[in-house]
């Protein structure tokens, strides 16, 4: 790891984490943060509350604009997706056909989105399970006793340039101490965690309430069971080949959440800040009525998002 050049662009709950822990071992790590947050890691440190590896303080290089970085061996994006267009654009000088590239983000599509936006550079297609936020000092905290993150290709042909991008991502997380899978279906293991999130980000913030007071109303029960099996549906006619138990399992998880658990967007919206609700929520919709699937409460709270 401390050979090569690697970047964090990103660095709120989910890049604050794998930047965190890259920290420690990579003598050669830059992060993107911009403004107040920017100033205060490069004056203070990346601080890290982790429960599954405790505090640590790391000191990366900062840039403010992904422009500014060298040329990087792996980059790491960790931006919301209404901001990746903007990073694109900013790495497309300093990507070079050697680049690795890993969107870690919300939704379906950052994988192809970046590879279209930048047309160069190897992207490694992921997904990351993790409850992770900054603090208003820009510290980062991590809860819970789980921390993942699931890597791999959707191209079902890869040239060996293609499979050792994603043994030398794989090897370097693990080394850092992340827990890391790789997946030879990675686009049905983030259509999985998007089918989650369907549910999770979206009833938690259509409603404002915690999971646990989702749990207690029955009505907003059959409506969580009714999010993650219209996006199930869609799913199928897709052609992602989920079984009905990994969607058993999607709603299992529904009852063993911590009860004050709440989630992203619902925290984004509650704040006025501009948020994901068109990756939860809007995607769904538009890929269901394209599909020829009703999908009734997924718009009912698409709309009232909106």
């Amino acid at each position: 790891m401390e050979h090569h050049k690697i970047a964090v662009v990103g660095v709120g709950g989910v890049g604050g984490y794998i930047a965190g822990m890259l920290g420690k071992n990579c003598d050669r790590l830059t992060v993107v943060a911009r403004g107040e947050r920017g100033e205060i890691i490069q004056k203070n440190g990346l601080m890290l509350y982790s429960e599954i590896s405790g505090k640590s303080v790391t000191y990366p290089k900062v840039v403010q604009n992904a422009g500014s970085l060298e040329n990087q061996d792996i980059i790491f994006i960790c931006v919301k997706n209404y901001s990746l267009e903007t990073v694109c654009d900013e790495l497309r000088p300093v990507v070079t056909e050697d680049t690795i590239i890993v969107p870690v983000m919300n939704g379906i599509e950052p994988g192809d989105k970046v590879r279209k936006m930048l047309g160069k550079g190897i992207v490694v297609d992921s997904l990351i399970y993790i409850v992770s936020y900054a603090k208003e000092d820009y510290s980062i905290t991590q809860e819970g006793n789980f921390a993942q993150i699931n890597i791999g290709m959707k191209e079902k042909k890869r040239d060996k340039k293609q499979e050792a991008s994603v043994n030398l991502v794989y090897g370097i997380l693990k080394k850092a101490g992340i827990l890391c899978q790789q997946s030879d279906n990675i686009e049905k293991e983030i259509w999985l965690k998007y089918i989650l999130n369907c549910a999770f980000n979206v009833e938690t913030a259509y409603y404002d309430n915690t999971i646990g007071e989702l749990r207690k109303d029955d009505t907003k029960r059959q409506e969580y069971i009714a999010l993650v099996t219209e996006a199930y549906e869609v799913a199928v006619k897709k052609g992602i080949p989920i079984q009905k138990e990994e969607i058993d399992l999607i709603i299992d998880k529904f009852y063993h959440y911590r009860e004050d658990a709440t989630s992203s967007l619902q925290r984004d919206i509650r704040e006025g800040r501009q948020n994901e609700a068109d990756v939860f929520s809007g995607y769904i919709v538009r890929e269901a009525e394209k599909c020829g699937v009703s999908a009734p409460v997924s718009r009912k709270m698409y709309a009232g998002l909106l």
